[in-house]
């Protein structure tokens, strides 16, 4: 399941993490590449545990928290520290897929994979998120603090930047649902349930898909 998220960073929130960005210290994003992956990596991104780069992760962390789109799209289980990203002229990333698990213990399950954007298309040329399908490929190049998510099985690439710079956070989500089909299945649930409360508020039909939407998640969730 692909779920486009608009402005999930406010125009204050991106603000803030872009003026972090211009005082952050990059380094070459090969260095958290996988050993295949490093071979077509070729960007930069913030050094890892300083104050800048903790200072920008809980902007986006209260953002996240605070988006009930993001919420129900990933029912996110835990998160792995997201990378800053930033892509001059020249640099791209070729086909790749995300690590299955990640972490020193390989303790985190790659579920769902997310990148937002943190500059306007305008700014810069190429750059396009790009990801392989059965039906061709599929682009993605989103206004600054809007955000894409996408099943970490997915093979994907970013295009050569050739003018201007982009800049994006990417990370990655176990999800309390393992399936991206059973995931699917939830989020169009819930969102039919939340749109019937709208219209009609608490009705029959209403606390039947709540019930439904509770009893699958009940099924399929692994604490």
């Amino acid at each position: 399941m692909l779920v486009s998220i608009p402005n999930i960073l406010s125009k204050a929130n991106l603000s803030k993490i872009n003026t972090l960005l211009e005082q952050g210290q990059f380094k070459d994003g090969k260095l958290t590449a996988g050993w295949h992956a490093k071979l077509v990596k070729n960007n930069q991104q913030l050094t890892g545990n300083d104050k800048i780069t903790r200072q920008a992760i809980a902007i986006l962390n209260q953002s996240l928290q605070r988006s009930a789109p993001f919420s129900r799209a990933t029912l996110a289980r835990k998160m792995r520290p997201p990378l800053f990203s930033r892509y001059e002229p020249g640099m791209s990333y070729g086909n790749h897929i995300d690590d299955a698990v990640m972490g020193a213990d390989r303790g985190f399950r790659t579920d769902i994979s997310f990148t937002v954007f943190l500059n306007d298309p305008d700014e810069y040329d190429g750059g396009e998120l790009v990801m392989n399908s059965s039906v061709g490929e599929q682009k993605f190049k989103l206004q600054a603090g809007s955000a894409i998510i996408y099943p970490s099985t997915t093979l994907h690439r970013v295009a050569p930047v050739t003018k201007g710079t982009r800049q994006v956070i990417v990370s990655w989500i176990q999800s309390l649902v393992r399936s991206a089909e059973h995931r699917e299945i939830l989020h169009d649930i819930d969102t039919t349930r939340r749109a019937l409360f709208e219209k009609e508020g608490k009705s029959t039909a209403f606390d039947l898909l709540s019930k439904s939407h509770a009893n699958l998640l009940r099924l399929w969730a692994e604490p």
